[in-house]
């Protein structure tokens, strides 16, 4: 028996039969649409960031004026038409990503948003990239936002703010031009209390021009789930892996009796 032929079908088997199925839909947007998800845009002049959230560019939103044709699903191997190649890419994993807003200025936010129900994994992770044009003051500058709304008890879990100040963003962030940008995939984790186990949630993220209108941002989003998002699947759970090393350990004492 070839040993080294046979661990890569014992890990698929280990790894398919005890990931975990995540509720979230369309995770890497891997159909080439937004199924499961919903998005808007709207007009952010008048509005700063204190004030603005994805609810309010959601369908009902004061903002809102229809789904966001700003945004765009984003094939492997897309060059990020700004940054270029220093971006690196544009899709995390599989074969695509999607862009929240425009590479274009002109005030806009836009939305993507996701609920799932009776949720019962201890964390939402999922990957991104952004662009932020750098200018203005924090509460006027172009901006991402991550939200984890609690809809069974309305209470907001998550509100994390992203801005391009003039002063710069974060050491996460690189410079070109007047472009902060991350050329490294962000990895971020919603972490769900275990109290919270089993409520329904929503979770959003909004990527917006600055308020005067003059300054863009964007971001790229993929990997979606309940686990830590990798290319080319989920890792195995530390049972599930101890149970693959067995697996291993027999076929290569097999392998060794048979050349006694």
């Amino acid at each position: 028996m070839n040993v080294w032929k046979v661990l890569p079908a014992l890990f698929l088997l280990a790894a398919a039969t005890s990931a975990q199925a995540g509720p979230l839909i369309n995770g890497g947007f891997e159909d080439g649409s937004t199924n499961g998800w919903t998005t808007g845009q709207g007009s952010r002049t008048g509005t700063p960031n204190s004030a603005l959230t994805p609810t309010s560019v959601l369908p009902g939103g004061s903002l809102y004026q229809g789904p966001s044709d700003h945004s765009a699903i984003i094939t492997a191997g897309t060059i990020d038409p700004l940054i270029g190649a220093a971006l690196g890419s544009t899709v995390y994993s599989g074969n695509y990503s999607y862009r929240v807003e425009d590479t274009t200025t002109g005030g806009y936010a836009s939305v993507v948003s996701q609920s799932v129900q009776n949720y019962t994994d201890a964390n939402i992770f999922f990957a991104w990239k952004a662009v932020l044009e750098g200018a203005h003051d924090a509460d006027t500058s172009a901006v991402m936002i991550v939200q984890l709304r609690d809809d069974t008890t309305g209470q907001l879990i998550i509100n994390r703010t992203y801005t391009a100040t003039a002063g710069g963003v974060d050491n996460r962030f690189s410079l070109q031009n007047d472009y902060f940008y991350t050329p490294n995939w962000q990895i971020e984790q919603l972490a769900i209390d275990a109290a919270l186990l089993g409520h329904d949630f929503t979770v959003s993220l909004l990527a917006a021009d600055c308020l005067p209108a003059g300054h863009l941002g964007y971001a790229y989003i993929d990997g979606f789930g309940g686990q830590i998002p990798g290319n080319g699947g989920e890792v195995p759970e530390p049972a599930s892996a101890a149970l693959l090393m067995l697996g291993a350990g027999g076929l290569l004492a097999a392998r060794r009796r048979r050349k006694g």
